[in-house]
């Protein structure tokens, strides 16, 4: 065995990530870069030389796209080589590794990946250093020294040292030693830590110090809100009196709880109005549980109309501070630890939104503050680690939003927040017991992630981006993904008793938590890499892992489930009775601590709040910048805050899960936002018309001037928003999500405490029990703080039959504003807000509302605008002008189809044909205001790639098709699931819905037993199946470096391949969507019906002509009948169809494209609203050659799409037009019943 090294470079055609690279430097950096080139370089170990050519164009190439060299002449170049730091997971190497050991399952080998980018010469030394600043991230990366060529992977374990003399330690030296063994603890916390260990008789260990500075965080143990609160001052002001009463209004709550011998702290503030509403009986549909790992509520949902009792589960989460530092792993972990707590909670996480906040991304780079990167950067990067992890895992991520205010230059704001469900039957909730096992599942441990709960609760300094590479998670989307399947089983859940995931603090807290007394065996803990010694195994956050709790005599075939799913599993701890935490490693106890000390969370800490005063003044008025209302209505349409982030977020999917019933875009333009996330709940196999449905509150303007009244309103911005979309409010549930800066002083304090009790107030008067919340409070960097944040999440069920989208549906409407008008100290009317939320949700329920939007930061001005874009429908708006522009949260802009007989119902306008809006006398071109609204923010997240032309249309003679052999009533499909697969629930859904019956297995690669197993499984179900279906997903997080290579390598070994080509040739037929269709291009069965006939002018699946992830609503017209699959269909017929890829441009030569109609094998094509053909954006999302959206084999047996026809069901996309049915699944059905 040998080591190598080789270089991969895409041929000309294929540059697209090379040259985006080239014009990202040189509009950032002010550069004229005429060429660069960009290198994927491989660091092999441990390779045969037959293994290294075996691997070299089915691994690490691709024949079509790339040529891969053993060497790569750098004399006198100029170039920059960059590799991740040691310990930080590199998807794209372990990928590789996967599908090495596809073609050899004995292989042990080691890769590593790096990326070479190779300037042109004119490029100088001193721009050079400014490249190498800008795309070196120190906290995830470092310059490659290509010179070596070494595995270093055998890396000693260093000993965990006992800290001799600490507890002899005086206490003016205890600031200092916090400091210089890097704490988030303070004095007073080490004080309690000495007096315990004195009364143990002992120093601690390492690991043990460690552990209880991890404990004792604020990020886990919330120190700042379980602060005992001393005394509050309120200073003068206009609102002095409405805050002193609030005050009281608390003190009275926790008299009539018994409440007043507990500590008042703002954990007292967050909690105390769902004690009170679950008193008062308000709040009745609370899971009780000692299990804490995410809001839980029981709801009605109904499956084929019976009546079933569901948990829904909702969790926000909070990623500042990694995402600062490093802005892809911190928002993609953010994401992939939101969705652990649910799913710990046996719930299938099914939903998501996105909320952040940035500083001025238009910023120039050069201009970015010592020690920060530049906003821009990690506004984008943060993106597409969110996207990336939401779309690998297959995660409905279907509400985005990125606000903006300059205060979070002191640090990001990463918010993702999750909905799962699970039918309530199926969950267990027991106290472990004395001799229950602790089972360990999931991903590896590694460095990653060391320190993440105490550097989070930190303040943030200048030289955070060079000293935090360690606190930083990385996260593996596909392995997160066999954990979601394994749970969504019910007879794996049932046999949980209790679980954990793994985020903040590693095993000490993910494992520590799950009992009073433990015996954790660390050396038990399986790593990625040697040298982790007990500290670091104690305290890694390594993402993607789980502990649960079951009994001993459940462990085989708890350990047998997860095998099946090919999870690795390992028992880790056991329960005792001792009421200790112990830990072993290698024989020795290197941990042991009372369960009450480590309970105690530190030193009690003691504060006097100081409430500053508020300014008087109209918070809600708006200066919008303009001489007339014409510049106005403009610059308000080009506010940061305003503007269309289309280019953001359609990263993320929005259709996976076949649930969405709003897309985020809407009207036959697919150009009005919507405000809210909207998905059915999934019942697997049944139909519901039951939707979760979610929106957030939150003005960082509003809140700055007033948190009291900023929190108030983000409770009332929520509701509104759930309401205008056809929801009723009484039943909502709320997670509050607060971000402060650092408390440094008693007016520090004031901010949350206000914030608190405005949040209470609503909570108590509209009856919206607030039953979770994350908090952080760290967001200071020098003397710049982050706005004060009370964001407001609230969730309830509704009908999806009722929902209705924003975008005016027709000319002839009256439009009102449901006026909210606050109150005299500017505080919402909650008795007109009863009022007015209950009319709207009844109008909309009888038909009279069909199209409301919540006004927003662009005031009745941008409702009316955003309303006018989906269907380009005017409207002529007469009102105040200063109306137009200034905030009104609480009200709603409506489209009634008849009068509005309401007090609160101010007619302002109607719906005219006209494509224009008129606002006072003013016309505005829809096209117009829309170019307006969206320009701006495609300077830095484009919206469509480059702008093609129109192309042929497929017209071939139809054809006829019969099964040769006997009818099959039920034909079998079955859907194999590799590392990486999401869309097989879906796609086995539509399937049985056709009248089909599904079998699956799952690729398990565990071992080289585990791969051969596989295949013959594999084999087994192809023989006896008539349908192969490859669904949708990302085949080893499509690396490395291409889409669909793990799945090819399996279709290319000779036992599957026999297999398929047995199938065709005994009739059966094949389906590839998506990532499948990317594996039937790849391996050669599609365009020729073979495997292995795959040469340099094949045609080939490649990236998006933007260069990044794309989810939208396409239109296809039908190019051919000439399949089984398309029999049912006109020539020309059109679908209105989802799609949701990063690699889905059909490339072809123009002499195989020519065959492909000719043959009659072009099966859909993308087209405009016209019907044509198209090469143009948005309607050709990825620049497919010819418009090509899907082919068939010449025998019409095999079809593959990139379109994911698998995701609509009645109910779903109701703000899409078309004709969203396409009937491929009961073609493909009725061909082998012969119908």
């Amino acid at each position: 065995m040998k080591n190598y090294r080789i270089f991969v470079e895409k041929k000309p055609r294929f540059q697209v990530e090379a040259d985006t690279l080239r014009k990202e430097l040189n509009n950032n950096l002010g550069l004229q870069l005429a060429s660069l080139r960009l290198l994927n370089v491989y660091d092999l170990f441990g390779f045969s030389e037959e293994l290294l050519e075996k691997s070299r164009y089915a691994v690490f190439g691709e024949i079509v796209t790339d040529t891969v060299s053993d060497e790569c002449p750098l004399e006198g170049k100029k170039y920059l080589a960059v590799e991740y730091l040691p310990g930080q997971f590199d998807q794209r190497a372990s990928s590789a590794v996967d599908c090495v050991r596809l073609i050899e399952p004995t292989a042990n080998v080691h890769i590593k990946s790096s990326k070479l980018i190779i300037f042109d010469d004119a490029i100088t030394e001193e721009e050079m250093a400014r490249v190498e600043r800008y795309y070196i991230n120190a906290v995830e990366s470092r310059r490659k020294d290509l010179s070596v060529l070494s595995d270093m992977e055998n890396a000693e374990v260093k000993p965990v040292p006992v800290l001799h003399g600490l507890t002899a330690l005086k206490d003016e030296e205890l600031a200092a030693y916090c400091k210089q063994m890097g704490l988030a603890m303070n004095a007073d916390d080490l004080k309690e830590v000495i007096k315990y260990y004195t009364e143990e008789g002992r120093d601690p260990s390492e690991t043990e110090l460690r552990i209880l500075d991890t404990y004792w965080s604020d990020h886990c143990r919330h120190t700042t809100f379980t602060t005992e609160i001393e005394e509050i001052t309120i200073d003068e002001s206009f609102l002095k009196e409405e805050l002193g009463e609030a005050v009281e209004s608390l003190h009275k709550i926790r008299k009539e709880h018994g409440r007043e011998q507990k500590s008042l702290c703002l954990m007292e503030l967050a909690t105390i109005g769902a004690r009170y509403l679950k008193k008062t009986g308000v709040l009745d549909n609370m899971e009780q549980s000692e299990e804490n790992n995410a809001c839980s509520i029981y709801v009605n949902v109904d499956v084929d109309g019976v009546e079933e009792k569901w948990l829904l589960q909702f969790k926000n989460e909070t990623h500042n501070h990694p995402t600062e530092i490093e802005p892809f792993g911190g928002a993609s972990t953010c994401l992939g630890g939101a969705i652990r707590d649910p799913l710990s909670g046996r719930s299938y996480v099914y939903q998501a939104m996105r909320v952040t906040g940035a500083g001025d991304i238009y910023k120039p780079v050069a201009e970015t503050m010592e020690g920060k990167l530049p906003q821009r950067i990690i506004s984008a990067k943060a993106a597409a680690g969110y996207s990336s992890y939401g779309n690998q895992i297959g995660l409905a991520t279907t509400h985005v939003r990125e606000i903006y205010h300059p205060d979070y230059v002191a640090k990001r704001l990463e918010v993702g927040a999750v909905v799962g469900a699970v039918k309530a039957e199926n969950v267990r909730r027991e106290s472990p017991a004395a001799g229950d096992v602790i089972l360990m599942l999931g991903g590896r441990t590694g460095r990653d992630g060391i320190g993440g709960a105490t550097g989070s609760s930190k303040e943030h300094n200048v030289k955070s981006i060079e000293e935090c590479s360690s606190e930083v998670q990385k996260g593996n989307a596909p392995e997160e993904r066999k954990l979601e399947r394994l749970f969504r089983r019910p007879e794996v859940t049932k046999l949980i008793k209790k679980s954990n995931d793994f985020g903040a603090g590693g095993v000490s807290v993910a494992i520590g938590e799950l009992a009073a007394g433990l015996d954790i065996y660390l050396d038990r803990v399986k790593t990625k890499y040697s040298g982790l010694n007990s500290t670091e195994l104690a305290i890694s956050e390594s993402q993607e892992r789980m502990a649960v709790v079951i009994e001993a005599k459940d462990k085989d075939i708890f350990i047998e489930y997860c095998h099946s799913e090919s999870i690795e599993v390992t028992h880790v701890a056991d329960v005792t009775d001792t009421n200790r935490l112990k830990m072993f490693y290698g024989g020795e106890m290197i941990v042991n601590l009372k369960r009450e000390f480590i309970d105690s969370a530190g030193a009690k800490h003691y504060t006097k709040i100081r409430v500053a005063a508020v300014e008087e003044k109209n918070p809600f008025h708006r200066e919008v910048e303009g001489a007339t209302l014409r510049e106005k209505i403009e610059n308000n349409l080009q506010d940061d805050n305003v503007v269309s982030q289309r280019g953001m977020i359609e990263m993320f999917d929005s259709t996976i899960g076949a649930s969405t019933v709003l897309m985020p875009f809407g009207g036959k333009t697919q150009n009005t936002e919507t405000q809210v996330s909207v998905q059915k709940l999934p019942v697997g196999k049944g139909y519901t018309n039951t939707a979760s449905i979610m929106a957030f509150g939150y003005n960082p303007f509003l809140t700055s001037w007033s948190p009291y009244h900023g929190a108030a309103y983000a409770v009332v911005e929520s509701a509104a928003k759930v309401v205008a979309a056809g929801a009723r409010y009484d039943k909502m549930r709320y997670s509050y999500q607060e971000y402060f800066e650092r408390m440094n002083g008693e007016t520090s304090w004031g901010k949350p405490l206000a914030a608190l009790l405005g949040a209470l107030k609503m909570q108590l008067a509209l009856g919206l029990p607030s039953i979770g919340g994350k908090d952080s409070m760290s967001g200071t960097f020098q003397d710049i703080n982050v706005p004060p944040m009370l964001m407001a999440f609230g969730i309830t069920t509704v009908d999806a039959r009722t929902v209705i989208s924003p975008e005016f549906k027709a000319a002839g409407h009256k439009l009102y504003i449901i006026h909210h008008t606050p109150l005299a100290n500017y505080m919402p009317d909650t008795d007109c807000l009863k009022r007015n939320f209950d009319f709207v949700s009844s109008s909309i329920e009888q038909g009279k509302i069909v199209a409301a939007y919540a006004v927003g930061f662009g005031g009745v001005a941008e409702a009316v605008a955003k309303m006018s874009f989906g269907n380009k429908v005017g409207a002529v708006v007469d009102m105040d002008e200063q109306a137009l522009f200034d905030y009104a949260y609480g009200s709603i802009v409506v489209e009634a189809k008849e009068d509005l007989q309401f007090e609160a119902a101010e007619l302002i306008g109607q719906t005219v044909e006209e494509s224009a809006v008129t606002f006072n006398g003013e016309k505005f071109c829809i096209d117009c205001m829309q170019k307006c609204n969206a320009e701006k923010f495609c300077q830095i997240y484009p919206d469509r790639g480059i702008e093609g032309g129109s192309t042929r249309k497929s017209e071939p003679e139809a054809k006829s098709f019969v099964y040769a052999g006997e009818a099959v009533e039920q034909p079998i499909v079955y859907l194999p699931a590799f590392v990486g697969t999401n869309c097989d629930y879906d796609t086995a859904k539509a399937f049985e819905r056709a009248g089909a019956k599904t079998t699956t297995s799952v690729f398990c690669d565990l071992t080289p037993e585990d791969i051969t197993a596989s295949i013959e499984k594999m084999k087994r179900h192809i023989d006896e199946c008539h349908i192969l279906a490859l669904s949708g997903g990302f085949s080893a997080g499509d690396e490395p470096d291409g889409s669909g290579k793990f799945i090819v390598n399996v279709l290319n070994n000779k036992v599957i391949t026999d297999a398929i080509h047995a199938l065709l040739d005994r009739g059966g037929l094949i389906l590839g969507i998506c990532n499948g269709f990317q594996a039937l291009v790849k391996s050669g069965l599609l365009p020729y019906g073979r495997l292995g006939q795959v040469v340099e002018t094949s045609p080939t699946l490649f990236r998006n002509d933007i260069n990044r992830h794309i989810s939208q609503i396409v239109s296809t017209r039908v190019a051919t009948t000439a399949s089984p699959w398309l029999s049912s269909f006109e020539l020309g017929e059109e679908h209105s169809i989802a799609v949701s890829h990063g690699e889905g441009k059909f490339v072809v030569s123009d002499e195989m494209a020519e065959q492909l109609f000719a043959n009659g094998q072009v099966a859909f094509q993308y087209v405009d609203p016209a019907g044509e053909a198209t090469l143009c954006a948005p309607y050709n999302p990825n620049g497919s050659s010819y418009g090509i959206e899907g082919i068939i084999s010449a025998s019409g047996q095999i079809l593959g799409k990139m379109g994911h026809t698998e995701r609509y069901e009645e109910n779903l996309f109701k703000n899409i037009h078309g004709n969203k049915q396409q009937s491929i699944f009961a073609n493909a059905v009725n061909y082998f019943r012969k119908q």
